[in-house]
């Protein structure tokens, strides 16, 4: 079997990665160990900056997202028993999309499908070969059949448990981490959303956001310990909570799914080891408080894309052909870390440590006070959210 490209994970990722390679002549293999019914249902992230929009609309899979997505102009911050509104379209002229990341998936993977692309559902034993070379392989088994890929290029789209990061000599990687005394205790319920924005709210008891995924369906959390035994947490306690912390009239309804997240920062340097290139989750993690993890993955594949379509455009015995995928980690990685500082910062800002003293307390409504009395602080917030630019 051969390709150009070999796709490992069909997460948004991979999947909008060959899309866009397709736009441009270039074949490409996807392959995902998951079900197709896993990949389409696995509630995630639902926030997406006006860039990733942009990109998803300039790709052409965009329609279903501007039909029933839900823009959205702003948030508010709730502290010491009052709501502020941070107006993005004000502060920054742009604003974000409510869109469940399981919503991009399914329309990139009706995209892949209608175009009759392969991509392999429920593969197993996968392992790639020789990507220090240019000639590099990934071995895979699927219904029993064990294949053999070669391609030119792969790309690790497959998270942060995925097999690609795990291949690569640990000497040659250098991994930066923190992990947070807290979680996120989050519930998917059957109940229109208690306001037409995102409400991030600080309390004595704990961080509490109210999301959504649609006018039907509402997304809430609760700062919890990551241990948390959720058979503790019986449906009318989670109501009694959120209401406690967003000082909102909620009503209850049925809680379709509920889980807890644990909070963790993590990047992998570089994020390129000869043919192969780590994008999204395989190369970092972001806590989710600012939003931000589709939304890297995105911008991650959006260089990648540009730079395969520059290596094949060019030929590859042109001298240029290789500078844009030389450049792809050190760009990704300029941006990177600067998401992971803002999501670090909504993180501080909002949550109780165990180990806050009564300073702390103070000085973390003093930060939020200034956020919302200084236009300043509030369009740093703000264009953060909305999405710093892309690299070119």
């Amino acid at each position: 079997m051969r390709t150009q490209v070999a796709i490992i994970g069909a997460g948004p990722a991979g999947l909008l990665l060959a899309h866009l390679l397709q736009q441009h002549g270039i074949d490409s293999v996807v392959l995902e160990a998951k079900s197709r019914h896993y990949i389409e249902n696995r509630v995630r992230a639902g926030v997406l900056e006006h860039q990733s929009v942009d990109i998803l609309n300039q790709a052409g899979v965009g329609a279903r997202m501007m039909a029933e997505g839900l823009p959205h102009r702003g948030i508010s911050l709730h502290f010491a028993g009052r709501s502020h509104r941070i107006d993005f379209e004000e502060l920054t002229g742009h604003t974000v999309m409510i869109y469940g990341q399981q919503e991009v998936v399914r329309d990139l993977l009706a995209a892949r499908l209608a175009a009759h692309q392969p991509l392999y559902f429920e593969v197993d034993d996968v392992s790639i070969h020789d990507f220090d070379t240019g000639s590099p392989r990934v071995r895979f088994r699927v219904a029993g059949e064990q294949h053999t890929l070669e391609c030119d290029f792969i790309a690790g789209c497959d998270g942060f448990h995925g097999i690609c990061r795990a291949s690569v000599p640990p000497e040659q990687l250098t991994l930066y981490g923190r992990t947070y005394p807290f979680a996120w205790l989050g519930i998917l319920a059957e109940i229109s959303p208690a306001s037409q924005e995102l409400i991030y709210a600080n309390h004595e008891r704990g961080f509490a956001l109210l999301s959504m995924r649609s006018p039907a369906i509402s997304r809430l959390y609760l700062q919890c310990a990551p241990e948390e035994d959720l058979e503790q947490w019986h449906d009318e306690r989670i109501w009694s909570e959120l209401r406690a912390r967003l000082n909102v009239q909620l009503a209850s309804g049925p809680v379709l799914q509920k889980a807890v997240t644990p909070m963790r920062s993590f990047v992998a340097e570089p994020m390129r080891f000869g043919r192969l290139f780590l994008a999204g989750d395989a190369a970092h993690i972001v806590p989710p408080t600012g939003a931000k993890g589709m939304n890297l993955a995105i911008a991650d594949v959006q260089v990648l894309a540009h730079a395969l379509q520059a290596f094949y455009r060019g030929g590859a015995r042109f001298s240029g052909a290789m500078e844009a995928l030389n450049a792809y980690s050190q760009t990704c990685l300029s941006r990177v870390w600067k998401v992971q500082r803002f999501s670090w910062w909504m993180t501080s800002l909002l949550h109780r440590f165990e180990e806050d003293t009564p300073f702390d307390r103070r000085r973390q409504f003093a930060e939020l006070e200034y956020i919302v009395t200084s236009r300043a602080a509030a369009q740093t917030l703000a264009e953060n959210y909305v999405g710093l630019p892309l690299a070119p």
